[in-house]
């Protein structure tokens, strides 16, 4: 065996006294026999890769639909997933805490989210109004919960209670109302709360880079602001190479380098702060402990209002938003008019049940390009 340096976080075996262990898990629905080599989180982990809804998220919007050729180009709902994940693990290394789980958490965190992203889900919202509405934190317990069928014994995949917790208490806009089971009071472990700014980061970084992809924005336009002024002058020292295609890609490593760095020292010093010494510690601390400074939080809603301004309200992606929200209308409201047009027995699969549920769970369920071709195939009935 090679010499290592025991101080590398390669070769580190002792987490945090304040880390997620499966030992300690509060466990299953339904028991399973365990496996000596696989830990809880592990198999939590892999039950999600392996499920249906998990597959279909890479034909899902992030920003830009996934419809065409030229959509191959950029994030779907998947890779987005994808590098919340790797965010996630980098993060928990760097502070001793279950990668495992963090990753877990990080793949189930989207399971919910419908077609055409945040249209899609605000359609829905819109369509459910009376009934509470639309989040996708809810649908994704849900999807992890009941939606998925792989096990006879019972529908769900049948999680581990701290990864289901982490998605119920995962942060989103508006209210979510927490169920029972999970006690509202509590914080979800630092492992689920990382995963809300591991989801931040990521996608803060890849929209800048798709943006400046799909020529919505442009590097003269970003240089012009204070905003990124302090990246391009480091950019400009260090870059070897400085073609915009290189520029691009540094601009987007030193942002989402420079936020992990910041969650990470924030969270450590808040950890040090509170004297968090367990998982008990962590979850009735009065706050969320991990966390940026109050920099980085200023720098990132300039960031945010920068690329509502300057991307997300550009009439192309307007344009794709009314398109879509028009597919996601028509669909629900045929079937509300006509369940029977749902095929392959979706309704009678799940038993009884309110049919406006039964339609939203289909409608979620759907990739991008299948919400087309329903819409194609049922205009033209």
């Amino acid at each position: 065996m090679p010499d290592c340096d025991l101080n590398d976080t390669e070769y580190i075996r002792y987490p945090a006294p304040f880390a997620g262990l499966s030992k300690n898990s509060r466990g299953r629905r339904f028991d399973i026999p365990r496996i000596p080599y696989r830990t809880a989180y592990q198999r939590d982990r892999d039950r999600i890769i392996h499920s249906t809804a998990f597959r279909r998220l890479q034909h899902k919007t992030q920003v830009f639909a996934n419809l065409g050729e030229e959509s191959d180009h950029y994030r779907s709902r998947l890779t987005h997933t994808i590098e919340v994940a790797q965010i996630s693990r980098t993060i928990a290394r760097m502070l001793g805490l279950n990668e495992d789980l963090a990753e877990g958490v990080a793949l189930a965190h989207d399971l919910g989210h419908t077609p055409f992203g945040h249209s899609g889900e605000k359609v829905l919202n819109d369509l459910l109004a009376d009934e509470g509405g639309f989040n996708h934190n809810v649908q994704s317990l849900r999807v992890v919960d009941f939606l998925e069928k792989r096990y006879p014994q019972h529908f769900g995949l049948n999680l581990t209670y701290e990864l289901r917790e982490a998605i119920i208490k995962h942060e989103t806009h508006g209210t979510v109302e927490i169920p029972e089971e999970f006690d509202a009071r509590e914080n979800p472990l630092l492992e689920g709360q990382i995963v809300n700014y591991a989801d931040e980061i990521a996608y803060n970084g890849h929209d800048i880079d798709d943006g400046l992809a799909s020529g919505l924005l442009t590097l003269d336009d970003l240089r012009q602001t204070e905003l990124f002024a302090g990246y391009f002058d480091d950019l400009e020292k260090n870059l070897v190479e400085k073609s915009e295609t290189m520029v691009r890609y540094a601009l987007v490593r030193s942002l989402v380098n420079s936020m992990v760095i910041d969650l990470y020292q924030e969270t450590a010093r808040r950890l040090a702060d509170e004297k968090i010494k367990s998982t008990d510690d962590v979850r009735s601390c009065n706050m969320r402990l991990v966390s940026f400074t109050p920099e980085q939080q200023m720098f990132n809603r300039n960031l945010k209002e920068y690329l509502s301004h300057n991307m997300y309200r550009h009439p192309s992606l307007d344009d794709m938003s009314k398109r879509s929200e028009e597919i996601i209308i028509f669909l629900f409201k045929r079937y509300m008019d006509h369940p029977d047009d749902i095929p392959g027995g979706f309704i009678e699969r799940y038993g009884e049940g309110e049919i406006k549920r039964r339609i939203t769970d289909y409608v979620a369920g759907m990739t991008d390009r299948f919400a087309l071709a329903e819409y194609n195939r049922l205009h033209s009935i």
